[in-house]
């Protein structure tokens, strides 16, 4: 990606000089009632009225955010938006940003499972569609549940810095998988937790579809609907809930979803002073693993219906060290590949397609089928 200019253009008429000022107005355009002796201050009252409408109505956000309605999107939003205050301050002016709620339908259909209706782009494509139609400037994802392809007419430059990628293991009865007794329920809506679930413990039943946000989730589970559960750990730190947590599990025993714990941030391709802003926040080096992580995805055309596992980092000597991992759905097979490269974007696309490669090879025809 090229440089970026550091300039930031305003926006005409809003702000100017990092002071917010009004146009439009101009008090000698005001027509004015003639005044009835019987009531006196009519017509200084209704001018008011006048200038503060006016006024109001040129108080626009100078930026606006867009997110799902989650608890846990909504921290998300607000880290971005903190973040963003903290570097420009002409965005840290009351009102300069504004966070806009948007409903997808993937919120909407709680019901079924998101293979059923859609698949995981269901979460994004109404943000989307606000971003390409103008309604707000910025859209703010989880990174997971963004597709490998972006909608024409914007980009996705920015990602913030990465949260702990692990799942957290929640239980009112076991410290663990291996201590949840014969036949247990573990409720998940994750295809990927669920193979490799039954990859390692076959004795343990999955309700699949335990779908709704976090709180949802630890409600269901308190009810004892299900005798334990797995959460992405950075959400929970997100949203400062960690003192559920029963026990972390290794990234060797739980293979994390690609792109999860990371957040990114998406923009109108031809707004430049929006991406500006957002090269201000970019983490590269998260951006580097989670480009490695989507190529790998992406070659291997992944989707709700496919148990795919993905995770790229730096390790100790600054090279890249991939691993990813495609399982059947019911946890029967399980074939795991890793790269080792140097740390640029090029080599890092590249080795996630190439495991993508190696696997779909592997694999064969109707392995995702049993």
């Amino acid at each position: 990606m090229e440089a970026l200019s550091s300039s930031l253009s305003l926006r005409q008429g809003i702000c100017n000089g990092g002071s917010v000022s009004v146009f439009g107005f101009s008090p000698k355009s005001l027509s004015f009632p003639a005044r009835d002796p019987k009531r006196r201050g009519f017509g200084v009252t209704r001018a008011s009225v006048l200038v503060e409408k006016e006024t109001q109505e040129a108080k626009t956000s100078f930026l606006v955010i867009g997110t799902r309605g989650s608890p846990l999107a909504l921290a998300q939003a607000y880290e971005t938006r903190d973040k963003l205050k903290a570097r420009h301050p002409e965005l840290a002016e009351e009102g300069a940003i504004e966070i806009k709620i948007i409903k997808t339908t993937g919120d909407k259909i709680l019901t079924q499972p998101l293979a059923d209706i859609g698949g995981k782009g269901l979460f994004t494509k109404e943000i989307d569609e606000a971003l390409i139609n103008g309604e707000i400037d910025i859209a703010v994802h989880s990174m997971k549940d963004v597709p490998t392809y972006l909608p024409e007419k914007t980009i996705l430059p920015c990602n913030l810095q990465r949260e702990d990628v692990r799942d957290a293991f929640i239980s009112k009865t076991a410290s663990s998988l291996a201590d949840l007794p014969v036949g247990s329920i573990i409720g998940t809506a994750s295809l990927r937790r669920k193979s490799q679930i039954l990859h390692g413990y076959p004795s343990l039943s999955v309700q699949e579809n335990f779908r709704g946000n976090v709180q949802t989730r630890l409600r269901k589970l308190d009810e004892g609907i299900v005798q334990a559960t797995l959460l992405a750990l950075a959400g929970l730190k997100r949203l400062s809930m960690t003192e559920n947590v029963t026990s972390i599990l290794p990234i060797e025993d739980m293979l994390p979803a690609v792109a999860q714990g990371a957040i990114g941030i998406a923009c109108r391709s031809n707004d430049e002073r929006m991406a500006d802003y957002l090269a201000t926040l970019n983490h590269e080096e998260t951006r580097l693993a989670v480009s490695c992580e989507r190529a790998f995805l992406e070659t291997l055309d992944g989707s709700c219906r496919t148990p795919i596992a993905g995770y790229a980092c730096k390790d100790e000597g600054g090279n890249c060290l991939f691993r990813g991992l495609v399982a059947s759905p019911d946890g029967t097979r399980v074939l795991e590949t890793s790269r080792k490269g140097p740390y640029t974007y090029e080599d890092m696309v590249l080795m996630g397609k190439d495991a993508g490669k190696e696997l779909l090879s592997r694999a064969g025809p109707g392995f995702f089928d049993s």
